[in-house]
């Protein structure tokens, strides 16, 4: 398992690429496999990128299925676009900004309230802290964005409160994390890269589709492992979100 320690230095190794002219393009990252997920829409740009930290959600019945069931997910999203390679002033080197999500995963706590000091399970009526910054190593702190959580009827949403934003979207696609993806703090593996699509319900502001992308952990343990019942595993990603211009 990879070290805590090693990922923290890939902070303190981020160093401010400079780019004093034109902005960098934004360009979504590849898995390295035969395809990758769909473009997003033609008339779309890049709303934000962000890092999302938290805990994806699983349930287990042996009466049902020998295999957990994700439940949701809960994460705290912040505001990662300045740091995109290239960015003039703020942009870190390609190779930081490639570990970013392993680097919050393993170098800060889970940003929620926990049911359970010291385990990974979120408090269910309180999940959310109040609002702050992400620190890692001696890099600026990254700013707080918003939350990523499931709404009552079990749709994916990610509330950009910080900048008036938010997406409600279904799973639209999928594809398999790459074999060298961050297998996470429990060691399971990454959960799969994922394209979300605004339905069409007039939920969402400003954001039609959103990308998870980079994932580092959040895989379920075997229900042989946790029993039956309800169990969380951290997890760190990069979210993509786009909207019309």
């Amino acid at each position: 398992m990879v070290s805590a320690k090693l990922f923290a230095l890939a902070a303190l190794a981020a160093v401010a690429s400079a780019s004093p002219c034109k902005p960098p393009v934004l360009t979504l990252p590849s898995t390295g496999g035969t395809s990758d997920l769909a473009a997003p829409p033609a008339n779309d740009v890049v709303k934000r990128i962000a890092i999302g930290h938290g805990i994806q959600n699983y349930t287990c019945n042996s009466a049902l299925s020998p295999t957990a069931s994700a439940t949701g997910a809960l994460a705290v999203l912040y505001d990662a676009t300045p740091l995109y390679p290239g960015t003039p002033k703020t942009g870190l080197k390609q190779a930081a900004w490639d570990t970013l999500p392993s680097t919050a995963l393993w170098g800060s706590p889970l940003p929620l309230n926990l049911a359970v000091p010291g385990g990974y399970a979120a408090n269910e009526t309180n999940p959310f802290p109040a609002p702050a910054d992400l620190v890692l190593g001696n890099m600026a702190p990254i700013k707080f964005l918003g939350h990523h959580y499931f709404a009552a009827d079990t749709t994916p949403t990610f509330d950009l409160s910080a900048i008036g934003l938010k997406a409600s979207v279904l799973k639209n696609d999928t594809r398999p994390a790459p074999a060298t993806a961050d297998k996470g703090i429990l060691g399971t593996g990454a959960v799969a890269w994922v394209l979300l699509r605004d339905p069409g319900l007039g939920r969402s502001i400003g954001i039609d589709t959103v990308y998870r992308v980079v994932v580092a952990g959040g895989a379920a343990q075997p229900c042989s492992v946790t029993g039956d019942g309800h169990f969380s595993v951290p997890y760190a990603t990069f979210y993509w979100f786009y909207g019309p211009k």
